[in-house]
Formats: C-alpha cells, sequence, structure tokens
C-alpha cells in the first residue's frame, strides 16, 4: 500500500498547485520571466517538464528562476512545486535503491528529505545550467551519504554491487534518470487513469485500485487485505472499473489491460486471470 500512499499524496500535492495562492506564485515569476508566460498553470509546467529528456535546455529556463526565488525568501510553497515536478524521477531513485533500504516508507521519507537539501544548496552561480541532471545526482548521492552512515553505525554491509558504487564515486553527468522506461510507463499508465477520474468515469477507490493493482503490480488479494476489503468485492470492482473505461476507449486499446509495469496486456482471449 505504500506505493498507493505516495500517488494519494502526489495527487493531493498537484490539487494544491490548482489554488489561487499557487496560481499567484506563478503570475509572479511570470513578470520577469517570458519562457513561463506560455504556461497558464503549474500542472502545464509541470506536463511541459515531464515529457522529453533532462537535457533539454528549455526546462533550464524553468528551473532557473524558481531555484533564483528559492535562494531569495526560501517559500516553501517553491519547494512544493518543484517537488511536484521531479516527482516521478524520485520514484525512479525509490525503485532503483530498493537494494539499500527494504521499508519503501521510510526509503521514500529518506529520498525526499536527501531531494529539500539538496534544493536549498543550489548555487547557480556554480552550475546555471543542466539542472535537472543536478538535482538527481546530488540527490543520490546525499542519499548515498546518509545511509552509509547508518550502514556504518550497525556495522552492516553494504547492500549494493561494486560497479554501482564505483559509479557513485564518478561524476554521473549525463545520466538520465527522468528517463527511466519503467517510470516512464507507470507515469504514463496513471496519467491514462486520472483522466477517467477527474471526469468521473471511475471513483477514487478504483483509481487506487487499478493504480496499486496493474501499475505497480500488486495481487488484488494482498491489496485487498490491505485496504481491508472483500477479496471478491475489490475483484468485482476492479472489472467494473476497467469495463467503463474500455466501453470509453475506442480506439482499438479499450480491450487491452494495463500490465504491471504500466504498459498493456494483449486482449485477454477465452481465459480468466487469476489475482489471487
Amino acid at each position: 500500500m505504500a506505493s498507493v500512499s505516495r500517488e494519494r499524496d502526489r495527487a493531493r500535492l498537484e490539487q494544491e498547485l490548482q489554488t489561487y495562492e499557487y496560481q499567484r506564485l506563478l503570475g509572479e515569476l511570470q513578470q520577469n520571466e517570458p519562457f513561463l508566460r506560455q504556461f497558464r498553470t503549474w500542472a502545464d509546467v509541470i506536463v511541459f517538464m515531464r515529457n522529453g529528456t533532462s537535457t533539454d535546455p528549455r526546462k533550464d529556463d524553468i528551473l532557473r528562476p524558481i531555484f533564483e526565488a528559492h535562494a531569495e525568501d526560501e517559500d516553501p510553497r517553491l519547494r512544493a512545486v518543484l517537488l511536484a515536478i521531479f516527482w516521478p524521477g524520485l520514484e525512479s531513485i525509490h525503485f532503483q535503491k530498493r537494494g539499500w533500504d527494504s521499508d519503501p516508507r521510510e526509503r521514500w521519507q529518506n529520498i525526499t528529505w536527501a531531494f529539500l537539501q539538496v534544493l536549498c544548496r543550489i548555487d547557480l552561480s556554480k552550475r546555471p545550467d543542466r539542472l535537472v541532471q543536478k538535482v538527481f545526482n546530488d540527490t543520490v548521492h546525499r542519499l548515498f551519504d546518509e545511509y552509509r552512515r547508518t550502514w556504518n553505525r550497525t556495522n552492516h554491509e553494504l547492500a549494493t554491487d561494486p560497479e554501482e558504487l564505483n559509479a557513485l564515486a564518478r561524476d554521473t553527468e549525463g545520466i538520465d534518470l527522468v528517463g527511466i522506461e519503467l517510470r516512464e510507463a507507470q507515469e504514463s499508465a496513471i496519467q491514462r487513469l486520472r483522466k477517467h477520474l477527474e471526469t468521473g468515469r471511475i471513483s477514487e477507490a478504483d483509481f487506487l485500485l487499478l493504480i496499486g493493482t496493474r501499475v505497480y503490480g500488486k495481487s488484488v488479494a494482498d491489496y485487498a487485505r490491505e485496504a481491508g476489503l472483500d477479496y471478491q468485492v475489490a475483484k468485482k470492482r476492479r472489472q467494473r472499473a476497467e469495463a467503463v473505461i474500455s466501453r470509453f476507449e475506442q480506439n482499438g486499446a479499450s480491450r487491452n489491460r494495463l500490465s504491471p509495469c504500466g504498459g498493456l496486456y494483449p486482449p485477454l482471449v477465452g481465459k480468466e486471470v487469476n489475482d489471487g
């Protein structure tokens, strides 16, 4: 349920960015930044930042004024904006570094804390460009430093392979953490489901059930147990939600199912799937 809880937190964060206070914040930044004026809302900014590659120089044109403004007054709203922008990439780190910490909640807390520390230390006079890579590289390194201190205190062996340690010791410029295939696929699947949620075709309970079982690969039985639902109730709820989505989508993909990696299963013909 940790992954579903994170998705709920992200949905709440993105809803918060739609409020008047955040809209006014965007307007203030746009006064001195012509490039930002093309975006009507923070949601538009987020969509732009999550598309393409992390090396797109136009992304620096968005991040630079945000970091400049944050350096002036450390407005917590700006950290919330940056957290929403970088969320899928932080999810990528969370997946990649699961060998460092078997507790997903603790691992996520450590990642976000490392990320927030990095935001407060960005120096644009030393690094005015390639800011996406800078944020992710520094977050990974800071996270590693935090876990290394923990491992040293407990005399535990480092739970990673030597090649990964060597990679951490070298400069990691050019690694496109945002472009990790798994997270891109999951992000696409979640966005697809969110559209059905926002239009009222499925409920929030349906949305979370589909994310947990179809996007993150949890079995219906496990999801039902953790959510306090009857297995058959959860199974039927998912079937009804997918049937609604399938009826709406008329482009040929409507009969497909989301895979655990966020892609699509081929149509299921003449057989039932056992999700227990």
